[in-house]
């Protein structure tokens, strides 16, 4: 099997899924408890608490665990905006954002919010001038993806943050859903910023939203005011643990093997150019090291996605949250790609134990299954 799906989930590193066991059979007490047992789960929660904030930079008290990126997201824009709508109810995004930010921003919108959603350039990107100028004096809010779920294009968030720290009523909230452990970032110019497990080998249903001291949230749950009472629920104790033990081995292997990483996607980037017919929608500078996204006009996704499957080689078409929407790429749309690309667009997502030989597979049955398509549909 080769798998090259890694933005829609990742496999659970091995030692993860040994600490969830381990977490789940002898410390499965719930953390709010008074017994010891409760204790020793409470112990667990703060021992990774405060581990995830070492490793991101961040205070302790920051950490609010999740249930993974949806609810991160919702959390951080919806928290936000309602908690200061007595300030202003202005928003800003882009045009390429992940459903989950623009729903909930839909959501606002029906509570009287205003949202400008800045267009993109054919290569995905915002510029930091674009924001400035959106900015008014009842923006309360500015939401930017980092890394593109779809094409992997790196948006500008640190100089953003570096503006935005002039305007005090501003809180500036970043989606590093796809960035965490591949493209590094800087958390000091960020207020909000969204985390899921599931994406760098942890387990679904996990996730972190890092609110940065000061910055003042409307909770969505109410309940037993766990998690700062920002985040009401009994805490997944074991899921916590097994995220936190995958952020610490995938930051690791960024250190180690980032190079190698962007070297691979050089080559797929080489490969994929010579095949005839292929058009590349990821630029070649300033985006992700693990993310391809390209098209094959006249072949629908759908029907390449399957004819790799049948080789038992795993990709994608756009999100994995819209993929069964037939619709095309808003993404793709939003650069000014023409719509039979848009409906034909692949995505390879790559991880740190893809290989040179499993690329090498890809493309060859790639190179046949168009030319068989190609053969069967003429």
């Amino acid at each position: 099997m080769i798998y090259l799906d890694n933005s829609a989930t990742t496999k659970p590193y091995k030692e993860v899924l040994d600490s969830f066991l381990k977490v789940s059979s002898e410390y499965f007490g719930n953390p709010s408890s008074l017994h010891s047992l409760g204790g020793e789960a409470e112990m667990l929660l703060n021992r990774s608490r405060e581990t995830i904030a070492s490793l991101l930079q961040v205070h302790h008290k920051e950490v609010i665990f999740t249930s993974g990126g949806t609810e991160s997201n919702n959390l951080a824009i919806k928290g936000c905006a309602l908690s200061k709508r007595n300030i202003g109810k202005h928003i800003v995004t882009t045009a390429i954002e992940h459903p989950s930010v623009t729903n909930a921003m839909k959501d606002l919108e029906k509570e009287g919010f205003e949202v400008t959603i800045l267009p993109v350039d054919k290569e995905g990107r915002i510029t930091v001038k674009q924001v400035e100028d959106a900015l008014r004096k009842e923006t309360v809010l500015v939401s930017i993806i980092h890394v593109n779920n779809e094409t992997g294009v790196i948006q500008p968030i640190e100089e953003i943050g570096e503006v935005l720290i002039n305007y005090p009523n501003v809180s500036f909230h970043v989606d590093h859903i796809q960035g965490i452990g591949k493209v590094p970032l800087r958390m000091d110019v960020i207020d909000l910023c969204s985390l899921s497990a599931h994406k760098f080998h942890g387990l679904k249903g996990n996730g972190v939203l890092i609110a940065k001291n000061g910055v003042k949230l409307h909770p969505l749950f109410s309940g037993g005011d766990q998690e700062w009472t920002l985040r009401s629920g009994t805490e997944n104790v074991a899921g916590i643990v097994a995220m936190t033990k995958a952020l610490r081995m995938t930051l690791e292997n960024s250190e180690n093997c980032l190079s190698d990483l962007t070297a691979m996607k050089d080559y797929l980037l080489d490969e994929l150019v010579q095949i005839h017919g292929v058009y590349i929608h990821t630029p070649n500078i300033q985006s992700a090291p693990h993310i391809v996204n390209f098209s094959v006009p006249g072949i629908k996704s759908e029907v390449l996605v399957h004819a790799l499957g049948n080789k038992n080689i795993y990709v994608s078409t756009t999100s994995a949250c819209s993929s069964k929407r037939k619709a095309p790429s808003k993404t793709l749309m939003a650069m000014g790609v023409t719509r039979q690309q848009a409906e034909s667009a692949i995505r390879i997502s790559m991880t740190y134990s893809t290989t040179k030989e499993e690329l090498r597979l890809l493309i060859k049955e790639l190179i046949q299954a168009i030319n068989t398509i190609k053969e069967v549909t003429r």
